[in-house]
């Protein structure tokens, strides 16, 4: 497992640029399956999970290469399998997604349960649900079996607002006959991506960034060319890596129209920054401050599906929090795991009260210090987090297990030290 050694309390000073969005690219590339003809992807992030997606889709048969500097050259001319490795797939949940496209394509799949962050109870029912809907017939062992002669438009509701599920059944539809219409859609920002993605390659998707798509079959796809939006994850997750520093940064090409929910929840706590183009920058010195509901009330952060708070930022508001004056409460309603981080703030010197699984109450700031043996990093998200908090501790930190970072953070030490930060990664086989 790779370490980091992180030496803490350096303000974070300079200009860094936005990666491509994770979640995006992941879909992207499942989606190409979907046109016989090459598709170049360009802002494409050099991040694990992404090595695994490429991995897992070459394994079926399609040709990829790299196109340059973080683009990728995908063709799906032929399709030579539609059984889905079990370790490839048990490493990335969007292991799913190609679900969708192959169905369309050849009409059937072997899918391992996929994988991805330990968050807590992560259901496929939505999806099963939808690809039923459109014609699919689905069995299960251990390993999903779907199948299809045909797939036809349908009115589809969903019975929850999944984002990977929204993705599958759109990919399913752009090559079904008829139209279909999907109902309490997700419309999160790559969402909206994989959806003008598709439109360029000759897709008919109506209702884009809402939660109704119209969904208009055609016979086929051709080719394009299309570059993956910024990554707002990564874009808050700096943010507060330098508000709890005190530092000034400027992030680029950070698309800020994602960013309004996300500054909302932020200047709550007392982070504010000033947009400019498509940079953001965080002003140095800021004084964090929980702002407190009428009344005096504690305020509830809580995770809420787009355009509301997005639950892969509550770690990091979390951790902000542990630096502001004040008490909130953080509410995660959907993974019952996704505070099982707090124990190593707790060792780091931060009063944080674990309510329940869904709950716990931050009360700041507190000075947190450095923590050499008790730090790993659980998952993606918990483990930015638990960087964030060893940036502006007190000390020296270790955090181990950082792989996990690394899923979905390209080169996070290397911008991190271009801002000024001490970080040294030791590297183990």
């Amino acid at each position: 497992m790779d370490r980091f050694i992180i030496q803490g309390g350096i303000p974070l000073t300079g200009t860094i640029t936005a990666s491509g969005n994770k979640n995006a690219a992941l879909k992207l590339l499942a989606a190409c399956i979907l046109t016989e003809e090459p598709v170049i992807l360009h802002n494409v992030p050099d991040i694990a999970d992404v090595r695994s997606m490429i991995d897992l889709i070459k394994m079926l048969g399609v040709e990829i290469e790299p196109a340059g500097e973080e683009s990728w050259r995908v063709h799906a001319k032929e399709i030579t399998s539609h059984v889905i490795d079990h370790d490839l797939a048990s490493r990335i949940r969007a292991s799913i997604v190609l679900a969708g496209p192959l169905l369309a394509r050849v009409g059937q799949l072997e899918l391992p349960p996929p994988g991805g962050d330990i968050i807590g109870r992560r259901r496929v029912d939505t999806h099963v649900l939808a690809l039923k809907a459109l014609g699919v017939k689905v069995e299960t062992t251990d390993r999903f079996i779907f199948s299809t002669s045909g797939m036809v438009g349908a009115d589809i509701l969903l019975d929850e607002a999944s984002v990977t599920a929204t993705e599958n059944t759109i990919m399913a539809a752009v090559l079904a006959k008829g139209t279909t219409i999907i109902r309490n859609a997700a419309s999160e920002p790559h969402v909206q991506d994989l959806c003008r993605f598709l439109n360029t390659l000759g897709a008919q998707i109506e209702g884009i960034g809402s939660n109704v798509l119209t969904i208009h079959g055609v016979d086929r796809l051709h080719g394009g060319e299309f570059r993956v939006g910024a990554d707002y994850i990564e874009v808050g997750s700096f943010i507060g890596a330098a508000a709890i520093t005190h530092g000034r940064v400027r992030i680029k090409q950070a698309a800020p129209e994602h960013l309004y929910m996300i500054a909302q929840v932020f200047n709550r706590l007392g982070v504010h920054w000033e947009v400019e183009g498509e940079d953001v920058i965080v002003p140095e010195y800021q004084p964090l401050k929980v702002i407190s509901d009428l009344g005096e009330q504690i305020p509830e952060v809580k995770a809420q599906p787009w355009p509301a708070f997005p639950s892969d930022l509550l770690s990091i508001a979390l951790v902000i929090a542990t630096q502001a004056d004040g008490t909130v409460l953080f509410h995660e309603w959907m993974y019952e795991n996704r505070f099982f981080f707090v124990d190593k703030l707790i060792y780091m010197g931060a009063r944080v009260v674990l309510c329940d699984p869904h709950r716990c109450l931050v009360q700041g700031p507190s000075q947190l210090h450095g923590e050499m043996e008790r730090i790993t990093s659980p998952d993606i998200r918990a483990g930015m987090s638990l960087l964030l908090a060893a940036l502006c501790a007190e000390g020296t930190t270790m955090i181990q297990n950082v792989l996990q970072i690394d899923r979905g953070y390209q080169n996070v030490d290397g911008k991190l030290c271009s801002l000024g930060a001490k970080i040294k990664r030791i590297a183990e086989e």
